[in-house]
């Protein structure tokens, strides 16, 4: 991950994993076809499980925002500022250069991550919860805070830091109105 996320996929090269691994490049080929795979390899141990948290989250007994928050809390938590955001970020800036990669995450982590929050969505719905029906449509506006966090934090974090926590309850308001504090 670190030889990736310092170099980029594109310049990242066979020979320095082995060495900053301890290994001869001949053992990476015993377990890896070729860097695209170890980079797969790499996407499945380090992202997958964060977005399967979401759609191995049990029935919600309590609101349907509630279980968003949690997620998208953790999400900010485990990845935004993390080298695992680091991981998302290079996917982004280097996935129409490499549109196999792109293709693997979206099969991976995006569309697993839609059909997750579009469930939620739909519930949230259902519950009366969320009155815009079109939500479910476009769920990846219910993550957009969460990858714009992502995003901001290497980009502009130095010179305007977000409050990726504060931005997400905004946004959480605006889709199911504000929270009522006693």
């Amino acid at each position: 991950m670190e030889e990736f996320i310092a170099r980029g996929f594109a310049a990242t090269r066979l020979d320095d994993i082995a060495k900053r691994a301890g290994v001869a490049k001949g053992t990476i080929y015993l377990h890896f076809k070729d860097k695209e795979s170890m980079f797969e390899e790499l996407v499945r141990i380090v992202i997958v499980p964060v977005v399967e948290k979401l759609n191995a989250l049990p029935p919600p007994t309590g609101s349907v925002r509630d279980l968003v928050e949690a997620f998208a809390s953790n999400f900010l938590k485990e990845v935004a500022n993390t080298r695992r955001g680091d991981l998302v970020r290079l996917i982004v800036a280097e996935g129409p250069r490499f549109p196999a990669v792109a293709d693997f995450y979206y099969r991976e982590v995006v569309s697993r991550g839609i059909a997750g929050m579009r469930a939620l969505i739909e519930l949230g719905i259902a519950r009366g919860e969320i009155q815009q029906k079109n939500l479910a449509r476009f769920p990846q506006i219910l993550v957009a805070p969460a990858m714009i966090a992502v995003i901001w934090q290497s980009l502009f974090a130095r010179h305007a830091p977000l409050d990726a926590q504060e931005m997400l309850r905004v946004h959480l308001d605006l889709i199911f109105g504000e929270r009522r504090t006693t």
